[in-house]
């Protein structure tokens, strides 16, 4: 039985033999006993106090009390029983808890970070869940972070804007970070604190105000999302180009699919490096690179098939699971 149920049936039980216990004293002492000696009398029996009694007893009164304290006492120790039991359970059971969460925490390793568990915190996590990204929430709600962990998800309860938090949530093994709390000051601030610790983390932001983007790159925000302007975008585009919206959201969303599309880095140990995009392909079984960002930054849509691949290049691909998992296993996701 779940430990709460439990916990309101045994009270139940309690006020049952009290209220039965100062009726039944009221019954049988009559006007001579008031409603408060009758339930003084009633607490103190059941209780096993051993005070004396309010009233003389006459016999009935002695065989009722008898009876309520072979069936009283007893349920009264058992509700004491089940609230220390209650009680402990659940300290013992959060403490296991935490722990089991902070261990979990300090072996994850290219990791997102996900600062803030409202409406679009949870999306983004539901998001990394489906493509078996590894990722932990940061939330200072206590009801925020009781419903990442009945979704299932890593969290910790603090400040993320606290460089300590930060640490906590293994901001040094990180491979990014996401700042999607309501408020746009938090946002900068989350932002500048996990650039402090980390300058070379890919950090993403969100803003609501439009006037808070150019103050979130000032921060070192690397990409920032204005989720109505973005909004407005997507159902503008898919009034416009609803066959090339389906096809893009099939390709990046959908993970029961085995046409897929995937941003890979060059990796010092990569075997492609130096190919060209066609030696590549052909590499790769047939993969099609898309689009190269050198690492100076420029990027290259639909480039030649004699460009070459240079280390430190990020490669758009799209093909099916298999290709994929050929350049993945000599390259190092994104």
């Amino acid at each position: 039985m779940n430990p709460r149920r439990r916990l309101i049936y045994v009270a139940i039980a309690l006020l049952v033999v009290i209220a039965v216990g100062t009726v039944g004293y009221k019954v049988i002492g009559g006007d001579e006993w008031s409603f408060l000696d009758a339930l003084y009398m009633t607490i103190i029996t059941l209780s096993t106090v051993g005070f004396k009694e309010v009233h003389e007893l006459s016999d009935t009164g002695k065989v009722f009390t008898i009876l309520l304290i072979i069936g009283g006492v007893g349920v009264m120790l058992y509700s004491l029983g089940t609230v220390f039991q209650y009680l402990v359970e659940g300290q013992l059971t959060d403490i296991f808890e935490r722990r089991r969460m902070k261990d979990s925490i300090a072996k994850l390793k290219d990791h997102i970070i996900i600062c803030g568990y409202g409406q679009v915190g949870r999306e983004v996590a539901l998001t990394l869940k489906s493509e078996e990204v590894p990722f932990v929430v940061i939330d200072q709600s206590q009801e925020a972070i009781a419903k990442a962990t009945d979704d299932g998800h890593l969290c910790i309860q603090g400040n993320a804007t606290r460089d300590d938090t930060l640490d906590q949530a293994g901001i040094q093994r990180a491979r990014g970070l996401v700042a999607a709390v309501g408020s746009d000051a938090d946002n900068i601030f989350i932002t500048l604190s996990a650039k402090g610790l980390r300058s070379d983390l890919l950090t993403v932001a969100r803003a609501v105000a439009e006037e808070s983007e150019s103050k979130l790159r000032r921060a070192g925000a690397d990409r920032v999302i204005l989720p109505l302007r973005l909004g407005g975008r997507r159902m503008a585009m898919i009034a416009l180009h609803p066959l090339v919206i389906d096809f893009v959201e099939t390709t990046i969303h959908s993970r029961d699919r085995d046409f897929v599309l995937e941003d890979i880095k060059i990796a010092p140990d990569s075997p492609v490096a130096g190919m060209t995009i066609k030696q590549g392909q052909e590499y790769s079984g047939g993969a099609s690179i898309l689009a190269v960002r050198k690492k100076g930054g420029t990027l290259l849509a639909n480039p030649p098939q004699d460009t070459h691949l240079e280390l430190g290049d990020e490669i758009v691909v799209m093909g099916t699971r298999q290709q994929l998992r050929t350049l993945e296993q000599i390259e190092h996701r994104l």
